[in-house]
Parts: structure tokens; C-alpha cells; sequence
């Protein structure tokens, strides 16, 4: 795997793990408001946070998952676990905010790109 690759593929981990921390510790927070363009109330109801912690541990899962890819230098795990952020980011993209394809998905979309590079 080129160094592009992994240093495109290691910024996803840790944004993952980020947005891992903003659902599942950071749940009521402003920063988490701000980021997910939600209201302090919204988040403060029990059934917003609870799906969002569980959707923190997917990030998280993720986070992993790709880190040891990269760890073991395993291109195919690390472009398929590359395309399930850019799937998702599509989605989100489509049904919640346009830009959520960039936002989450453009570190994604780059270090797939770079993976098939030289």
C-alpha cells in the first residue's frame, strides 16, 4: 500500500473515532449541536441519544476495523472497509444533507482513489 493510502486511510480512522466520541461521550454536548447541525434539546431526549451512542459504536467498530487493515497493510480490507464509508456518506448524502458525501465521505473517496495508485 502506498504511503498516500495509508496516511488518506489513517486521517478516516481518526475521524471515525471522532465522531465515534461526539455519539457515544460527548452525546449532549455543543460541539456535538454544532457538528451534527442538531439542538441541544433534540439531543437532550433519551431516544435521540441512545441511537446515537448505538451509531457511535458502529463508528468505532469502523475506526478499528480499518486501523488494523492498515496495521496489516491488507489493500482489500482497507478498500472495502474505504468503500463502506464512501456507501454510507452517499447515503447520508441522499437523505439527510448533500454535503455529508464530502464532510464524511471525501477522506474516504481520496484514499480509495490513492489505493489504486502506484
Amino acid at each position: 500500500m502506498n504511503t498516500i493510502t495509508v496516511a488518506l486511510a489513517a486521517l478516516v480512522v481518526v475521524e471515525h473515532i471522532y465522531i465515534m466520541i461526539l455519539e457515544t461521550v460527548a452525546t449532549r454536548s455543543k460541539t456535538t449541536a454544532r457538528v451534527f447541525s442538531m439542538s441541544l434539546d433534540v439531543l437532550s431526549q433519551k431516544h435521540v441519544a441512545t441511537l446515537l451512542k448505538n451509531q457511535g459504536v458502529y463508528n468505532g467498530v469502523l475506526a478499528v476495523l480499518l486501523a488494523v487493515a492498515l496495521w496489516q497493510a491488507d489493500v482489500v480490507w482497507t478498500r472495502l472497509l474505504l468503500a463502506a464509508v464512501v456507501l454510507v456518506a452517499t447515503y447520508g448524502s441522499l437523505t439527510s444533507n448533500r454535503w455529508i458525501v464530502l464532510k464524511q465521505g471525501g477522506l474516504a473517496i481520496a484514499a480509495l482513489i490513492a489505493s489504486f495508485m502506484p
